[in-house]
Protein backbone atom coordinates (compact mmCIF):
# COMPACT_ATOMS: atom_id res chain seq x y z
CA UNK A 1 0.00 0.00 0.00
CA UNK A 2 1.10 3.55 -0.84
CA UNK A 3 1.72 5.94 1.84
CA UNK A 4 0.87 9.59 0.50
CA UNK A 5 2.20 12.07 2.92
CA UNK A 6 -0.12 15.07 3.35
CA UNK A 7 -3.22 13.53 1.85
CA UNK A 8 -6.22 15.37 1.92
CA UNK A 9 -7.59 14.92 5.42
CA UNK A 10 -3.91 15.95 6.71
CA UNK A 11 -4.06 19.12 4.75
CA UNK A 12 -7.14 20.32 5.22
CA UNK A 13 -6.21 20.10 9.03
CA UNK A 14 -3.15 21.68 8.52
CA UNK A 15 -4.66 24.57 6.83
CA UNK A 16 -7.46 25.22 9.88
CA UNK A 17 -5.41 24.42 12.16
CA UNK A 18 -3.86 28.26 10.83
CA UNK A 19 -6.49 30.18 10.03
CA UNK A 20 -7.43 29.58 6.16
CA UNK A 21 -9.78 26.94 4.46
CA UNK A 22 -7.64 26.59 1.32
CA UNK A 23 -3.65 26.98 0.09
CA UNK A 24 -4.53 29.67 -2.45
CA UNK A 25 -5.80 31.33 0.64
CA UNK A 26 -1.68 31.41 1.36
CA UNK A 27 -0.96 33.57 -1.47
CA UNK A 28 -4.12 35.98 -1.58
CA UNK A 29 -1.42 39.06 -1.50
CA UNK A 30 -0.32 38.15 -5.22
CA UNK A 31 -2.63 39.56 -7.81
CA UNK A 32 -4.59 37.28 -9.44
CA UNK A 33 -3.36 38.18 -13.09
CA UNK A 34 0.33 37.48 -11.65
CA UNK A 35 -0.32 33.88 -10.20
CA UNK A 36 0.60 30.47 -12.11
CA UNK A 37 -2.77 28.61 -12.20
CA UNK A 38 -1.55 25.60 -14.29
CA UNK A 39 -0.58 22.15 -13.55
CA UNK A 40 3.04 21.72 -12.93
CA UNK A 41 3.57 18.87 -15.16
CA UNK A 42 5.44 16.99 -12.38
CA UNK A 43 3.09 13.99 -12.49
CA UNK A 44 1.72 12.73 -9.58
CA UNK A 45 2.87 11.77 -5.95
CA UNK A 46 4.85 8.49 -6.06
CA UNK A 47 6.57 6.48 -3.08
CA UNK A 48 10.65 6.14 -2.65
CA UNK A 49 11.39 3.14 -4.05
CA UNK A 50 9.20 4.13 -7.29
CA UNK A 51 11.51 7.25 -7.51
CA UNK A 52 14.83 5.39 -6.89
CA UNK A 53 13.53 2.85 -9.79
CA UNK A 54 12.98 6.31 -11.83
CA UNK A 55 16.46 7.79 -10.99
CA UNK A 56 18.12 4.41 -11.77
CA UNK A 57 16.11 4.56 -15.55
CA UNK A 58 17.43 8.09 -16.02
CA UNK A 59 20.83 7.16 -14.76
CA UNK A 60 21.37 4.11 -17.38
CA UNK A 61 21.02 6.89 -20.06
CA UNK A 62 24.32 8.51 -19.10
CA UNK A 63 27.19 8.35 -22.18
CA UNK A 64 29.14 6.70 -19.09
CA UNK A 65 31.43 4.25 -21.44
CA UNK A 66 31.82 7.23 -23.72
CA UNK A 67 35.84 8.18 -24.78
CA UNK A 68 36.39 11.70 -23.41
CA UNK A 69 38.66 14.51 -25.37
CA UNK A 70 36.63 17.48 -23.66
CA UNK A 71 38.35 20.03 -22.17
CA UNK A 72 37.96 23.90 -21.89
CA UNK A 73 38.10 24.45 -17.89
CA UNK A 74 36.72 21.07 -16.94
CA UNK A 75 39.16 18.69 -16.77
CA UNK A 76 38.79 14.75 -15.96
CA UNK A 77 41.67 13.64 -13.52
CA UNK A 78 42.29 10.46 -11.37
CA UNK A 79 40.70 10.96 -7.96
CA UNK A 80 42.19 9.17 -5.08
CA UNK A 81 39.20 7.22 -3.00
CA UNK A 82 40.93 8.54 0.55
CA UNK A 83 38.95 11.71 -0.56
CA UNK A 84 35.55 10.28 -0.67
CA UNK A 85 36.48 9.04 2.68
CA UNK A 86 38.13 11.94 4.66
CA UNK A 87 35.34 14.67 3.59
CA UNK A 88 32.56 12.13 5.38
CA UNK A 89 34.45 12.53 8.27
CA UNK A 90 32.06 14.39 11.30
CA UNK A 91 34.36 17.05 11.79
CA UNK A 92 34.36 17.79 8.25
CA UNK A 93 30.80 17.11 7.23
CA UNK A 94 29.00 18.55 9.55
CA UNK A 95 30.76 21.82 9.54
CA UNK A 96 29.43 25.09 8.57
CA UNK A 97 31.12 28.64 8.70
CA UNK A 98 33.83 28.71 11.54
CA UNK A 99 32.66 31.87 13.18
CA UNK A 100 33.47 29.93 16.63
CA UNK A 101 37.08 28.68 16.48
CA UNK A 102 36.73 26.50 19.66
CA UNK A 103 33.87 24.12 17.94
CA UNK A 104 35.74 24.93 14.50
CA UNK A 105 39.37 23.95 14.55
CA UNK A 106 39.33 20.86 12.08
CA UNK A 107 37.43 23.22 9.46
CA UNK A 108 40.03 26.53 10.44
CA UNK A 109 43.00 23.97 9.84
CA UNK A 110 42.06 22.40 6.39
CA UNK A 111 41.28 25.81 5.29
CA UNK A 112 44.79 27.12 6.45
CA UNK A 113 46.54 24.35 5.46
CA UNK A 114 44.52 25.08 2.12
CA UNK A 115 45.61 28.40 1.68
CA UNK A 116 49.42 27.78 2.11
CA UNK A 117 49.45 24.84 -0.38
CA UNK A 118 47.67 27.60 -2.99
CA UNK A 119 50.78 29.84 -2.10
CA UNK A 120 52.81 27.15 -2.62
CA UNK A 121 51.65 26.14 -5.73
CA UNK A 122 51.18 29.66 -6.99
CA UNK A 123 53.60 31.23 -5.81
CA UNK A 124 52.38 34.00 -4.21
CA UNK A 125 52.60 35.50 -0.58
CA UNK A 126 48.51 35.15 0.82
CA UNK A 127 46.06 33.10 -0.25
CA UNK A 128 42.09 32.98 0.74
CA UNK A 129 39.82 30.15 1.79
CA UNK A 130 38.63 30.11 -2.09
CA UNK A 131 35.60 31.31 -4.20
CA UNK A 132 32.87 30.10 -6.09
CA UNK A 133 34.92 29.46 -8.94
CA UNK A 134 37.68 30.62 -11.19
CA UNK A 135 35.11 33.31 -13.15
CA UNK A 136 33.88 34.86 -10.36
CA UNK A 137 37.10 35.21 -8.80
CA UNK A 138 38.85 36.73 -12.15
CA UNK A 139 35.64 39.67 -11.65
CA UNK A 140 36.88 39.63 -8.05
CA UNK A 141 40.16 40.12 -8.97
CA UNK A 142 39.44 43.04 -11.79
CA UNK A 143 37.66 44.90 -8.99
CA UNK A 144 40.42 44.32 -6.46
CA UNK A 145 42.71 45.42 -9.14
CA UNK A 146 40.23 48.60 -9.50
CA UNK A 147 40.65 49.71 -6.14
CA UNK A 148 44.37 49.09 -5.68
CA UNK A 149 45.42 51.31 -8.84
CA UNK A 150 41.86 53.94 -8.80
CA UNK A 151 42.48 53.02 -12.28
CA UNK A 152 39.18 51.86 -14.72
CA UNK A 153 41.04 50.52 -17.88
CA UNK A 154 41.13 46.79 -18.08
CA UNK A 155 43.35 44.84 -21.16
CA UNK A 156 41.97 41.03 -21.25
CA UNK A 157 43.07 38.69 -23.66
CA UNK A 158 40.66 37.19 -25.59
CA UNK A 159 42.46 33.87 -25.26
CA UNK A 160 41.22 33.94 -21.74
CA UNK A 161 37.77 31.54 -21.09
CA UNK A 162 34.73 33.24 -23.05
CA UNK A 163 32.45 32.24 -20.24
CA UNK A 164 34.94 33.81 -17.43
CA UNK A 165 35.01 36.97 -19.31
CA UNK A 166 30.93 36.87 -19.76
CA UNK A 167 30.91 37.12 -15.48
CA UNK A 168 33.57 39.77 -15.69
CA UNK A 169 31.29 41.62 -17.90
CA UNK A 170 28.39 41.04 -16.02
CA UNK A 171 30.15 42.09 -12.49
CA UNK A 172 31.73 45.39 -13.88
CA UNK A 173 29.06 46.78 -17.55
CA UNK A 174 27.62 49.01 -14.55
CA UNK A 175 30.74 50.21 -12.69
CA UNK A 176 32.17 52.71 -15.66
CA UNK A 177 34.84 50.04 -16.40
CA UNK A 178 36.38 49.89 -19.49
CA UNK A 179 37.15 46.33 -21.22
CA UNK A 180 40.14 46.15 -24.30
CA UNK A 181 40.37 42.62 -25.96
CA UNK A 182 43.85 41.83 -26.58
CA UNK A 183 43.94 39.43 -29.64
CA UNK A 184 45.82 36.53 -30.10
CA UNK A 185 48.61 36.03 -32.48
CA UNK A 186 48.96 33.29 -35.13
CA UNK A 187 50.74 31.16 -32.72
CA UNK A 188 48.20 31.09 -30.30
CA UNK A 189 49.60 33.21 -27.46
CA UNK A 190 48.35 36.72 -27.48
CA UNK A 191 50.06 39.60 -29.81
CA UNK A 192 52.92 41.58 -27.59
CA UNK A 193 52.77 44.38 -30.62
CA UNK A 194 48.97 44.63 -29.39
CA UNK A 195 49.33 45.21 -25.83
CA UNK A 196 48.91 48.99 -25.87
CA UNK A 197 49.20 49.49 -21.46
CA UNK A 198 48.99 53.43 -20.70
CA UNK A 199 48.78 55.30 -17.94
CA UNK A 200 44.89 54.55 -17.79
CA UNK A 201 45.03 51.03 -17.33
CA UNK A 202 44.33 49.27 -13.84
CA UNK A 203 45.51 45.82 -14.94
CA UNK A 204 46.66 43.11 -17.79
CA UNK A 205 44.26 39.76 -17.29
CA UNK A 206 46.18 36.95 -18.95
CA UNK A 207 45.11 33.06 -19.03
CA UNK A 208 47.88 30.70 -19.40
CA UNK A 209 47.51 28.05 -20.42
CA UNK A 210 44.76 29.76 -22.56
CA UNK A 211 41.71 29.19 -23.70
CA UNK A 212 43.71 27.38 -26.55
CA UNK A 213 46.16 25.67 -24.61
CA UNK A 214 49.07 28.21 -25.10
CA UNK A 215 51.57 29.14 -22.45
CA UNK A 216 51.61 32.81 -22.32
CA UNK A 217 55.17 34.29 -21.36
CA UNK A 218 54.13 35.99 -18.04
CA UNK A 219 57.12 37.75 -17.46
CA UNK A 220 57.18 39.80 -20.71
CA UNK A 221 53.54 40.80 -20.01
CA UNK A 222 54.09 41.31 -16.39
CA UNK A 223 57.13 43.91 -17.17
CA UNK A 224 55.39 45.77 -19.08
CA UNK A 225 52.79 46.06 -17.37
CA UNK A 226 54.23 46.93 -14.44
CA UNK A 227 56.12 49.70 -16.38
CA UNK A 228 52.87 51.49 -16.47
CA UNK A 229 51.91 51.53 -13.10
CA UNK A 230 49.52 48.47 -14.04
CA UNK A 231 49.19 45.17 -12.25
CA UNK A 232 49.17 41.78 -14.10
CA UNK A 233 46.05 39.79 -13.15
CA UNK A 234 47.29 35.83 -13.87
CA UNK A 235 44.49 33.22 -14.16
CA UNK A 236 44.32 29.49 -15.31
CA UNK A 237 41.61 26.93 -15.73
CA UNK A 238 44.10 23.65 -15.37
CA UNK A 239 45.24 24.11 -12.05
CA UNK A 240 47.62 20.99 -13.03
CA UNK A 241 49.12 23.18 -15.03
CA UNK A 242 50.96 24.55 -12.34
CA UNK A 243 53.08 21.50 -11.64
CA UNK A 244 55.02 22.01 -14.69
CA UNK A 245 55.18 25.32 -15.28
CA UNK A 246 56.80 28.26 -13.64
CA UNK A 247 54.43 29.44 -11.20
CA UNK A 248 52.49 32.64 -11.84
CA UNK A 249 54.13 34.05 -9.03
CA UNK A 250 57.31 33.97 -10.07
CA UNK A 251 56.86 35.64 -13.21
CA UNK A 252 55.74 38.63 -11.58
CA UNK A 253 51.78 38.12 -11.15
CA UNK A 254 50.67 40.30 -8.48
CA UNK A 255 46.98 38.49 -8.49
CA UNK A 256 46.57 34.74 -9.62
CA UNK A 257 43.14 33.24 -9.80
CA UNK A 258 42.62 29.71 -10.75
CA UNK A 259 40.11 26.99 -11.13
CA UNK A 260 41.04 24.10 -8.24
CA UNK A 261 38.55 21.62 -9.89
CA UNK A 262 41.81 19.30 -11.12
CA UNK A 263 42.68 18.44 -7.64
CA UNK A 264 40.52 15.99 -6.39
CA UNK A 265 37.14 17.49 -7.74
CA UNK A 266 34.84 15.32 -9.97
CA UNK A 267 33.27 16.85 -13.20
CA UNK A 268 29.51 16.84 -11.72
CA UNK A 269 27.88 17.80 -15.03
CA UNK A 270 29.75 21.48 -14.69
CA UNK A 271 30.13 22.22 -11.19
CA UNK A 272 30.00 23.81 -8.52
CA UNK A 273 34.07 24.33 -8.53
CA UNK A 274 36.60 25.76 -6.30
CA UNK A 275 38.31 29.55 -6.86
CA UNK A 276 41.67 29.50 -6.14
CA UNK A 277 42.67 33.34 -5.55
CA UNK A 278 45.87 34.58 -4.42
CA UNK A 279 47.96 37.64 -4.28
CA UNK A 280 50.52 39.69 -2.58
CA UNK A 281 50.90 40.59 0.87
CA UNK A 282 50.95 44.58 0.68
CA UNK A 283 46.83 44.22 -1.25
CA UNK A 284 45.66 41.45 1.55
CA UNK A 285 43.35 44.16 2.87
CA UNK A 286 41.83 44.44 -0.72
CA UNK A 287 41.49 40.95 -0.85
CA UNK A 288 38.08 39.41 -0.98
CA UNK A 289 36.50 36.31 0.80
CA UNK A 290 38.05 35.16 4.34
CA UNK A 291 41.35 34.24 5.30
CA UNK A 292 42.53 31.99 8.02
CA UNK A 293 45.38 32.54 10.30
CA UNK A 294 47.29 30.31 12.84
CA UNK A 295 47.79 31.86 17.01
CA UNK A 296 47.51 30.81 20.41
CA UNK A 297 45.02 30.27 22.88
CA UNK A 298 46.00 31.40 26.88
CA UNK A 299 48.30 28.44 27.19
CA UNK A 300 50.39 28.89 24.63
CA UNK A 301 48.75 26.01 22.42
CA UNK A 302 48.58 25.89 18.55
CA UNK A 303 44.80 27.08 17.44
CA UNK A 304 43.35 28.66 14.25
CA UNK A 305 40.95 31.77 13.77
CA UNK A 306 39.40 33.66 10.85
CA UNK A 307 42.21 36.23 10.86
CA UNK A 308 40.30 38.40 7.98
CA UNK A 309 36.87 38.02 6.71
CA UNK A 310 35.81 40.66 4.84
CA UNK A 311 31.87 40.63 3.86
CA UNK A 312 29.51 42.69 4.16
CA UNK A 313 27.36 41.00 7.00
CA UNK A 314 30.18 41.30 9.47
CA UNK A 315 30.90 45.49 8.57
CA UNK A 316 28.97 48.27 6.23
CA UNK A 317 27.73 46.94 2.93
CA UNK A 318 29.98 50.19 1.15
CA UNK A 319 33.56 48.96 3.09
CA UNK A 320 33.05 45.27 2.11
CA UNK A 321 35.35 43.86 -0.68
CA UNK A 322 33.31 41.76 -1.81
CA UNK A 323 29.62 40.27 -1.79
CA UNK A 324 30.98 36.93 -1.74
CA UNK A 325 29.53 35.81 1.11
CA UNK A 326 31.49 32.08 2.05
CA UNK A 327 33.60 29.77 0.54
CA UNK A 328 33.63 26.78 -1.07
CA UNK A 329 34.22 24.90 2.19
CA UNK A 330 33.62 21.20 1.16
CA UNK A 331 35.71 21.95 -2.33
CA UNK A 332 38.81 23.60 -0.45
CA UNK A 333 39.14 19.78 1.62
CA UNK A 334 38.90 17.79 -1.35
CA UNK A 335 41.64 19.64 -2.85
CA UNK A 336 43.61 20.08 0.33
CA UNK A 337 43.56 16.52 0.64
CA UNK A 338 44.18 15.78 -2.74
CA UNK A 339 47.35 17.94 -2.56
CA UNK A 340 48.34 16.36 0.73
CA UNK A 341 48.05 12.66 -0.60
CA UNK A 342 49.84 13.45 -3.55
CA UNK A 343 52.55 15.83 -2.62
CA UNK A 344 54.45 17.69 -4.87
CA UNK A 345 56.34 15.05 -6.81
CA UNK A 346 52.69 13.49 -7.13
CA UNK A 347 51.62 16.84 -9.02
CA UNK A 348 54.64 17.06 -10.82
CA UNK A 349 54.11 13.22 -12.09
CA UNK A 350 50.67 13.73 -12.98
CA UNK A 351 51.59 17.19 -14.78
CA UNK A 352 53.96 15.14 -17.02
CA UNK A 353 51.76 12.67 -17.94
CA UNK A 354 49.80 15.51 -18.63
CA UNK A 355 52.13 16.80 -21.34
CA UNK A 356 53.58 13.55 -22.60
CA UNK A 357 49.93 11.92 -23.73
CA UNK A 358 48.78 14.93 -25.35
CA UNK A 359 52.14 15.90 -27.27
CA UNK A 360 51.91 11.98 -28.12
CA UNK A 361 48.23 12.44 -29.22
CA UNK A 362 48.75 16.29 -30.95
CA UNK A 363 51.86 14.64 -32.78
CA UNK A 364 49.97 11.86 -34.25
CA UNK A 365 46.67 13.83 -35.39
CA UNK A 366 49.12 15.99 -37.04
CA UNK A 367 50.04 13.12 -39.18
CA UNK A 368 46.54 12.18 -40.30
CA UNK A 369 45.37 13.96 -44.29
CA UNK A 370 43.54 17.16 -43.82
CA UNK A 371 44.18 17.87 -39.50
CA UNK A 372 46.91 19.52 -38.57
CA UNK A 373 48.10 21.85 -35.42
CA UNK A 374 46.20 25.17 -35.49
CA UNK A 375 48.99 26.75 -33.26
CA UNK A 376 52.66 26.85 -32.81
CA UNK A 377 53.11 27.87 -29.38
CA UNK A 378 53.73 25.49 -26.43
CA UNK A 379 50.92 24.08 -24.97
CA UNK A 380 50.24 21.74 -21.48
CA UNK A 381 47.53 19.42 -22.39
CA UNK A 382 45.22 20.94 -24.76
CA UNK A 383 45.52 21.73 -27.99
CA UNK A 384 43.53 23.05 -31.08
CA UNK A 385 43.62 21.10 -34.39
CA UNK A 386 42.72 22.65 -37.46
CA UNK A 387 40.24 20.51 -39.62
CA UNK A 388 39.13 20.13 -42.72
CA UNK A 389 35.62 19.77 -42.75
CA UNK A 390 33.62 22.01 -39.55
CA UNK A 391 34.52 21.23 -36.38
CA UNK A 392 30.88 20.75 -34.88
CA UNK A 393 30.19 18.27 -38.04
CA UNK A 394 33.56 16.11 -36.99
CA UNK A 395 32.04 16.25 -32.78
CA UNK A 396 28.82 14.83 -34.45
CA UNK A 397 30.54 12.24 -36.06
CA UNK A 398 32.61 11.30 -32.96
CA UNK A 399 29.66 10.44 -30.78
CA UNK A 400 28.47 8.01 -33.07
CA UNK A 401 31.98 6.23 -32.43
CA UNK A 402 31.45 6.88 -28.82
CA UNK A 403 33.89 9.65 -28.96
CA UNK A 404 33.42 13.03 -26.99
CA UNK A 405 36.24 14.49 -29.45
CA UNK A 406 36.88 17.56 -28.41
CA UNK A 407 35.18 21.35 -28.04
CA UNK A 408 34.49 22.47 -31.52
CA UNK A 409 35.81 26.38 -30.79
CA UNK A 410 32.60 28.04 -33.23
CA UNK A 411 30.56 28.08 -30.07
CA UNK A 412 32.67 30.30 -28.47
CA UNK A 413 35.11 32.32 -31.63
CA UNK A 414 32.61 32.43 -35.03
CA UNK A 415 35.25 32.83 -37.12
CA UNK A 416 36.91 29.22 -36.16
CA UNK A 417 34.64 26.84 -37.59
CA UNK A 418 37.37 24.43 -38.56
CA UNK A 419 38.77 24.52 -34.66
CA UNK A 420 38.96 21.84 -32.61
CA UNK A 421 40.36 21.71 -28.96
CA UNK A 422 41.55 18.63 -27.75
CA UNK A 423 42.47 17.25 -24.28
CA UNK A 424 44.47 14.54 -22.64
CA UNK A 425 44.64 13.91 -19.37
CA UNK A 426 46.56 11.14 -17.44
CA UNK A 427 42.99 9.28 -17.51
CA UNK A 428 43.55 9.02 -21.52
CA UNK A 429 44.54 5.69 -22.21
CA UNK A 430 46.76 5.28 -25.43
CA UNK A 431 44.43 2.95 -26.89
CA UNK A 432 41.70 5.83 -26.44
CA UNK A 433 44.31 8.22 -28.47
CA UNK A 434 45.10 5.89 -30.77
CA UNK A 435 40.97 4.99 -31.50
CA UNK A 436 40.76 9.03 -32.06
CA UNK A 437 43.22 9.01 -34.62
CA UNK A 438 41.67 6.14 -36.52
CA UNK A 439 38.50 7.56 -36.34
CA UNK A 440 39.77 10.75 -37.53
CA UNK A 441 41.59 9.14 -40.36
CA UNK A 442 38.28 7.38 -41.66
Amino acid sequence: MRYIPNAPDERNAMLQSIGVTSIADLFAQIPENLRYNEALGIGQPISEPELLAHFRQLAAQNASDYQSFLGGGAYSHFIPVIIDSLISRSEFFTAYTPYQPELSQGTLQYIFEFQTMVCQMTGMEVANASLYDASTGLAEAVLMAQRVTRRTKFLIAGTVHPQYREVVDSYTKNLGVTIETIPHSESGAIDLNALKIDKETAAVVIQSPNFFGCIEDLQAISDAAHQAGALLIACFSEAMSLGALKSPGACGADIVVGEGQSFGIPLSYGGPYCGLFATLEKYIRQMPGRLVGEAKDHHGRRGFVLTLSTREQHIRREKATSNICTNQGLFALMATIYLATTGRRGVQEVAKQNLQKAHYAAAEIAKVDGFSLQFSAPFFNEFVVKTPQPASEIVNRLLDKKMLGGIALEAFYPEMKDSLLVCVTETTTRQAIDNLVAALSE
